[in-house]
């Protein structure tokens, strides 16, 4: 797509022509409000992650079987769409664990255990018997995450050892030497691993099984002696994550207190939607009440960081909204980037520093079709953000109608900020402007440089075209369809062409007087450079 340039009675008339669906409906007026004095918040430069599980083909809920060969174990590394979706990024993170983590055994180079796969037996918690990472699989998916120049952090099995108890507390110390032999082959190996994790969803209650947070903190000190010795002749060290479990403010407090010195990232899941065969999930994600619940869970954990006196910080170390595998059409569908984009920008401004989706590819969830490897909607938007939503978090609000979702951050790699609207609302249109510290943006020209400058705003002299136009991405479904598998950028759709390459992200340049216009049921991302705001200096 071209370089597109939009007068007011141009841009409307275009959008009706290539079905944004608002020029009809009812249309109502906004200010986004943003504070640039200072950041709220400040991500980490790659904010955006995405999970790869070790469910086998095997794995069904609800009566059907999404997840085909997206393991890792068994995933198509050779794949040229699914190289270029992670390349995209450069880098991509990418957390390698999920539910079998904690029965999951490391092949050795000794060759001591069996190296067996997983086998469905229903007599087993999580319904499988224990499997088995073999070294030559390792080795495979390392060329491949250096080739796509993804960042990987790897989820270690944090029941071995331990006397297991189903559905109660598991006791024992965990015993670290198989995963310290994985450890110390990859150093051996000269891989590169951006993170390492204890465990998977062990804290609080758990699932299938739960571990004590004193304990838990035991383990983690002992996890960050091995990795600290075995990396002591290297010139940078991993993170240490931990427990990659529920939020539960009493266990996170104890284990952060008490091993606060010993690890680096406090990971916590987001199943906020409930079950994927809830049939309601879209009215759920349509309604910001509900989607305002999750904010106590980042205040919270929020706080605890910032009081506990130590460096860590908080990751959402894996997030797929509705639990056992998402629901297609709706967890893979463009009404998910409502719930997705959201999470993204509320987390981010609790300080949250890095969010991992799950999944990359694999169950109803994946940023990927699972069988085919083409982009869901998510992917795009994840892609966007990655691109132009930089570290500074700016507080921000909007005033006009509760259905308009506000967030921005200071632009990434450029000047001026990003702006993030999205519209819940399906039958009105929001004509919004920008008020900087109470400022109104759009003035003009002799007046707004005077005002602003009161406002610790100035004016980007960059370029011509960055002085007088705005950059905006407008995300809406094909057809006007929630459940589309099908994502609309500026009314062009999005598609990997014939070679499996990634399809540009294009903006069209509004002229800066103009409102901003947000259609029903869509989202956009404004890159606004002619601004600078103290917060982003």
């Amino acid at each position: 797509m071209g370089t597109l340039f939009m007068q007011k009675g141009v841009f409307l008339v275009w959008i009706c022509l290539f079905g944004l669906r608002f020029i009809c409906g009812t249309a109502a007026q906004g200010t986004v409000f943003v504070d640039g004095k200072v950041a709220i918040g400040r991500i980490d430069r790659h904010f955006i992650c995405a999970t790869l599980d070790w469910w086998p083909p095997e794995k069904c809920d609800y009566g059907t079987c999404p997840w085909d060969h997206a393991s890792f174990l068994n995933l198509d590394l050779n794949n040229i769409i699914f190289l270029n979706a992670i390349k995209a990024f450069s880098p991509l993170k990418i957390r390698l664990g999920g539910t079998l983590q904690d029965k999951v055994i490391y092949q050795t180079e000794d060759h001591k255990q069996p190296c067996v796969s997983f086998v469905r037996n229903m007599t087993e918690m999580f319904d499988f018997t224990p499997g088995c990472l073999p070294l030559s699989r390792w080795d495979e998916l390392n060329a491949f995450f250096n080739k796509s120049e993804a960042s990987i952090i790897f989820g270690l099995n944090a029941l071995y050892g331990r006397s297991v108890h189903r559905g109660g507390l598991s006791v024992g110390a965990w015993d670290p030497s198989n995963a310290e032999s994985l450890i110390r082959y990859t150093v051996k190996k000269g891989y590169t691993i951006h993170g390492w994790e204890l465990g998977n969803e062990l804290s609080g209650s758990g699932v299938g099984t739960r571990v004590a947070a004193d304990q838990y903190a035991s383990d983690t000190i002992a996890l960050n002696k091995i990795v600290q010795d075995a990396y002591k002749n290297s010139e940078t060290k991993p993170l240490v994550l931990a427990p990659g479990g529920f939020f539960d403010e009493g266990w996170f407090r104890e284990l952060v207190n008490k091993a606060g010195a010993s690890f680096d990232v406090a990971t916590h899941h987001i199943y906020n939607l409930g079950p994927g065969r809830d049939e309601h999930l879209i009215e759920k994600i349509l309604d910001p009440s509900y989607l305002d619940g999750e904010a106590d869970t980042f205040s919270k954990l929020h706080n605890i960081l910032k009081s506990s006196g130590s460096s860590v910080v908080a990751w959402v170390g894996e997030a797929g909204g509705a639990y056992n595998s998402g629901r297609n059409h709706v967890t893979n569908a463009f009404a998910f980037s409502f719930w997705y984009l959201d999470q993204l920008g509320m987390s981010a401004s609790y300080d949250t520093k890095t969010y991992c989706r799950q999944t990359l590819i694999g169950g109803n969830y994946g940023l990927l079709n699972t069988t085919t490897f083409v982009p869901n909607p998510d992917y795009y938007s994840a892609l966007l953000w990655h691109r132009l939503m930089g570290r500074n978090v700016l507080s921000t609000s909007f005033s006009g109608t509760k259905k308009i979702r506000a967030y921005a951050h200071c632009a990434k790699q450029s000047q001026g900020i990003t702006v993030l609207l999205i519209n819940l609302d399906g039958n009105t249109t929001i004509h919004a402007r920008v008020d900087f510290n109470g400022t109104m943006l759009h003035r003009r020209k002799h007046r707004r440089h005077h005002s602003l400058r009161k406002s610790s705003i100035q004016l980007s002299k960059s370029s011509k075209i960055a002085s007088n136009t705005r950059e905006e991405y407008h995300l809406t479904a094909k057809d006007g369809d929630l459940q589309s598998q099908t994502m609309l950028l500026n009314g062009n759709a999005l598609t990997v062409d014939s070679f499996g390459n990634i399809p540009t992200l294009d903006p069209i340049f509004v002229n800066s007087t103009e409102a901003i216009t947000v259609a029903p049921f869509s989202i956009v991302f404004v890159h606004i450079p002619y601004v600078l705001l103290s917060a982003c200096s």
